[in-house]
């Protein structure tokens, strides 16, 4: 059955006009965003394709890279960068902006501002956030970036950027794309180090949050800070 065979009801588009998007299945969402199928498979069984390559979880979804995309019999370039493109506005929609001067009480709170950047990364990045004298983020910046399990940090540009925003206050954070929360003996190590060229430029490093999926690690919370 090609979807010329469906009753015109029934079709993605027209059930997303007539319902709005909360009426539709995630495979009928993301057939849209494909727009056609094969000679041999409907749009929405593509759709279905997609989802079954990360067993139909939308967090796994999330972290798919266009390689992985084109692997599927039926998405090509502009169908892949297409799905790359609508999964990263979403990450982009749930990310608070620090222009709002987010306050921050906790590391939960760190994890609430970094979380939507950090958690569907397949690489380690390194950030830090620049504090006001109120606890607030005055700005973020990268400053590291490595593979599936370690990173490095430029101290200069952290320092730097901390002393740019007039702040003398830094909370550290990266991620772990395999999803263990706890720091590795280099983490440490990078931690204590930004942690004493800080002291002698008077910049405290207040925490370090490390994200691991959903799931965080505070060296603050852990007494290691």
């Amino acid at each position: 059955m090609t979807l010329k065979d469906w009753n015109k009801d029934e079709l993605p588009r027209e059930r997303l006009m007539l319902k709005g998007p909360s009426a539709l299945s995630n495979a009928e969402l993301i057939a849209i965003l494909l727009h056609s199928g094969t000679r041999n498979q409907t749009v929405v069984d593509l759709a279905r394709n997609v989802l079954a390559l990360v067993d139909n979880n939308l967090d796994e979804l999330g972290r798919i890279e266009l390689k992985q995309l084109q692997s599927i019999k039926g998405i090509g370039l502009a169908k892949g960068l297409t799905l790359l493109s609508a999964l990263e506005l979403g990450r982009r929609r749930t990310a608070p902006r620090t222009e709002d001067r987010f306050l921050i009480n906790s590391s939960a709170d760190v994890q609430h501002i970094m979380g939507p950047i950090l958690t569907d990364l397949p690489h380690e990045e390194f950030w830090v956030l620049a504090l006001n004298q109120a606890s607030r983020v005055v700005g973020k910046k990268k400053i590291g970036l490595g593979g599936l399990s370690e990173t490095m940090a430029d101290l200069r540009v952290a320092f730097k950027f901390a002393l740019e925003h007039s702040s003398t206050r830094l909370i550290l954070v990266h991620n772990h794309p395999s999803g263990e929360k706890h720091p590795s003996e280099a983490d440490m190590r990078l931690t204590m180090k930004i942690r004493d060229a800080g002291d002698l430029l008077n910049i405290r490093v207040v925490d370090h949050i490390i994200i691991a999926g959903k799931n965080h690690f505070s060296f603050k919370d852990d007494g290691l800070l």
